[in-house]
């Protein structure tokens, strides 16, 4: 099975050689794009490029992946809930749930990802600063979900770059109070410490660029499911969006949620779910992993589509 991937040159790869500059765009290894090239599976504007023929901005390109072909791995991990989706020799996917940071940190002495799946016998990466090592991403401890970490140290330094150029495809979804207006739109505002209290984010002017894009899935009387894709990574980012938007995620008190709502479902935590994850795996090959709601989630949800009917 193979991944057709078209897309045009962007301005920043003008000049630079197929192999290195497919490197970039697309997370693979230089030697990857170059075997992909002798095969014929990269075109530009139709014509079979090599691996040292320059690209063009604005050119097309067609590139043919091989789909990564190692099955899914569903383990239980009895360490702190944890579950691993995947593994293999470049990355571990895990489960998370909630209460469990990603790696410690000040002030935090809860259970982290980073502990569990050293508990549990699994080898990470050692890239990174010492209490993050192989953490190419996090999730809040109140926010569950699907997350990668890396392995090995080849695989670090790959979905490193794919994080910070925004090539992952990140999908969240979250039960906000209200309707949002329009139902299908993108949120973008700078975001940053709150002036006041350090433990929150804010929409704040001068703030780092922050963009997030939503579509209503299902509506309620009184919130919203909506699925939501991050072009942007901040802390709490989804969370401050949709508070600033007069949505905030419902449970999430910390950012102006309706308390009242929150024990009718109850919810003790902000309903946001980190649903699944794309990306070019480091071996090659587009790879999707999803992650179920867990009870509490579900609960609510349920709740609210009841109250309705």
């Amino acid at each position: 099975m193979t991944d057709l991937r078209t897309l045009p040159v962007p301005e920043g790869l003008d000049g630079m050689r197929v192999d290195a500059g497919l490197s970039k765009l697309l997370g693979l290894s230089r030697s990857a794009v170059a075997s992909l090239a002798e095969s014929g599976d990269v075109l530009v504007d139709g014509n079979p490029a090599g691996k040292s023929d320059r690209l063009v901005a604005g050119a097309w390109l067609e590139v043919t992946l091989p789909l990564a072909q190692q099955p899914l791995q569903v383990v239980a991990v009895p360490v702190y809930g944890l579950r691993i989706l995947h593994q293999d020799d470049d990355i571990v996917v895990v489960d998370k749930p909630i209460g469990v940071a990603v790696h410690p940190s000040p002030g935090w002495e809860g259970p982290t990802v980073v502990g569990g799946l050293a508990a549990a016998g699994v080898r990470i990466a050692t890239s990174g600063a010492s209490e993050r090592q192989g953490v190419v991403h996090r999730l809040d401890a109140g926010t569950t979900g699907v997350m990668v970490v890396a392995k090995s140290e080849h695989a670090y330094s790959v979905l490193k770059r794919a994080f910070k150029e925004r090539t992952v495809d990140k999908r969240y979804h979250a039960v906000v109070q209200g309707h949002p207006d329009p139902s299908r739109g993108t949120i973008d505002a700078p975001i940053d410490r709150h002036p006041r209290h350090d433990y929150k984010f804010a929409v704040v002017t001068g703030g780092k660029p922050s963009i997030t894009h939503y579509e209503t899935a299902e509506a309620f009387r009184a919130a919203s499911l909506v699925d939501v894709k991050l072009e942007t990574g901040r802390t709490h980012q989804i969370r401050v969006h949709f508070a600033a938007i007069k949505h905030p995620c419902v449970g999430d008190l910390t950012y102006g949620a309706d308390p009242v709502l929150a024990r009718r479902l109850a919810i003790t935590r902000q309903w946001l779910h980190a649903r699944s994850l794309s990306f070019e795996h480091p071996s090659g090959g587009w790879v999707t992993f999803e992650s179920d709601y867990p009870a509490d989630l579900q609960h609510a949800l349920d709740e609210l589509r009841g109250q309705d009917g």
